[in-house]
């Protein structure tokens, strides 16, 4: 496992109704004060470190504008720091621009950066790697040169995007590369020379840029951007996020399926870590205010493995998480139940806790609120049915606060009421901060919820 990415009743009757809240998640992006790109992200004992390139680019500028490193740090996840640039083009005296993907592997009491620079050579972009005594620098060059460059035998057609890897065993291993095919290669235990000969691993289908590796319980994951419009993406000129397993670190790979899809960016580069006993995938994408496909911002959101050890798709979550109350909810069940990301199996399924509002009868309600308006055209809702005193409800209606007053959302589709089943709706676009979702009981029940989501699509 490498040590990069693992760290690791009885109710009378109720008279009276009161909201109840949770508390607002951080906002996607996770910064906004800068635009950042190319997450990779580190877990050093409780903290989450995310080294990201800064997109400097004008509003109108196409092309990317990159000349320093920031690291952003949490311990939750959610709230974010910006601890400022800790590597820059001049760290590498003998580069010349271009301060792209970068990744850091801890090894030997120090912290390696490896770096997607350009050479001041006959190379477009090289790999090189700094070093330092903590995960926050200082940051000096390592080696006085470039890692890789396009004189190395079989580098690749874009030395870019490199992801480290230490096994168990201690070998480690360097991915990199762009244009349709990886390239790979051993490191030294010193950390900043190779060892043997680059090789081209086999079986990363549709294979982009932005490789990631990293090992889960024996198996060897490697995730990796791809642009192919076989289930990834609408237009080539997007990419999504694939994933591949070996049982050997060089491969051969076996292609598992799509880690993330299309994202609001052409460019889609990701990492894994777990903080926590919780994994988490780190991306970028250009939902920050003024954002766009050369001023990104980093993102986040909790990544789940399936028993069999394949990945679930992540969905992204855009703007802050609201803060979600209700007119009521039963004392042994739980709000958080409803935007918690769990996928029900059916409608009984309490493995995601569970939301319910016994012994409430009629009308009553759950709301979403932002801190700032939202633009919403979807939402749909999976409801709880414990064959008790909770079952599905006869009616449902969304809303939206209209600035004056909550008002029918226009222009939707049915409310479904089924059970076992994620019941969808659409409905014209609206701009507010608060969504309601009214739904009326059955008669001598009360009504529950697994999960309830409102987008944009």
């Amino acid at each position: 496992m490498s040590v990069r990415r693992w760290a690791a009743a009885a109710c009378g009757v109720i008279t009276a109704i009161a909201a109840v809240a949770t508390p607002v998640r951080a906002a996607n992006p996770v910064i906004t004060s800068i635009y950042t790109a190319d997450p990779a992200p580190l877990v050093v004992g409780s903290t989450l470190y995310v080294y990201a390139g800064r997109d400097e680019a004008p509003a109108g500028t196409n092309n990317f504008v990159m000349r320093e490193w920031h690291v952003l740090t949490s311990t939750d996840a959610q709230n974010f720091t910006d601890q400022g640039a800790k590597a820059n083009i001049g760290t590498f005296p003998w580069a010349g621009a271009d301060a792209w993907a970068g990744e850091v592997e801890p090894r030997n009491g120090k912290y390696y950066w490896y770096t997607s620079v350009n050479g001041n050579g006959a190379g477009w972009m090289n790999i090189g790697v700094a070093v330092g005594d903590s995960p926050l620098g200082p940051f000096t060059d390592a080696k006085g040169g470039p890692l890789i460059s396009d004189s190395t035998a079989n580098s690749s057609g874009l030395n870019i995007d490199p992801t480290v890897f230490v096994d168990d065993d201690g070998q480690a291993y360097m991915y990199w590369g762009g244009y349709w095919a990886p390239r790979a290669v051993k490191l030294a235990a010193n950390m900043i020379d190779t060892v043997g000969s680059v090789v081209t691993p086999q079986g990363l289908t549709n294979y982009w840029e932005a490789p990631w590796m990293f090992k889960r319980n024996g198996l060897y994951y490697m995730m990796y951007a791809a642009n192919d419009t076989n289930g990834c993406v609408t237009n080539s000129n997007y990419a999504c996020q694939r994933y591949a397993t070996a049982t050997n670190p060089l491969g051969p790979w076996t292609h598992r399926g799509i880690v993330l899809g299309q994202v609001s960016s052409t460019t889609n580069h990701a990492g894994i870590a777990e903080l926590n006993g919780q994994s988490y995938l780190v991306y970028h994408t250009a939902d920050a205010p003024g954002g766009g496909n050369f001023r990104r911002s980093v993102a986040i959101d909790k990544l789940y493995f399936n028993a069999d050890g394949t990945i679930q798709r992540v969905i992204p979550t855009r703007g802050a998480s609201p803060t979600v109350t209700t007119s009521y909810v039963s004392p042994w069940e739980n709000l958080s139940a409803v935007n918690n990301g769990g996928t029900p199996a059916n409608s009984a399924d309490r493995s995601n806790l569970a939301y319910g509002n016994w012994p409430q009868q009629g009308t009553q309600w759950v709301e979403y609120a932002w801190p700032t308006a939202q633009s919403l055209n979807r939402s749909s809702v999976y409801w709880f049915d414990d064959d008790q005193g909770i079952d599905l409800p006869a009616s449902c209606q969304p809303q939206y606060w209209n600035g004056s007053a909550y008002v029918a959302v226009p222009g939707a589709s049915a409310c479904g009421v089924a059970g076992n089943t994620e019941n969808q709706m659409s409905f014209s676009t609206i701009s507010t901060t608060r969504l309601r979702l009214n739904f009326t009981s059955r008669t001598g029940y009360s009504t529950g919820i697994l999960e309830w989501k409102a987008s944009l699509q």
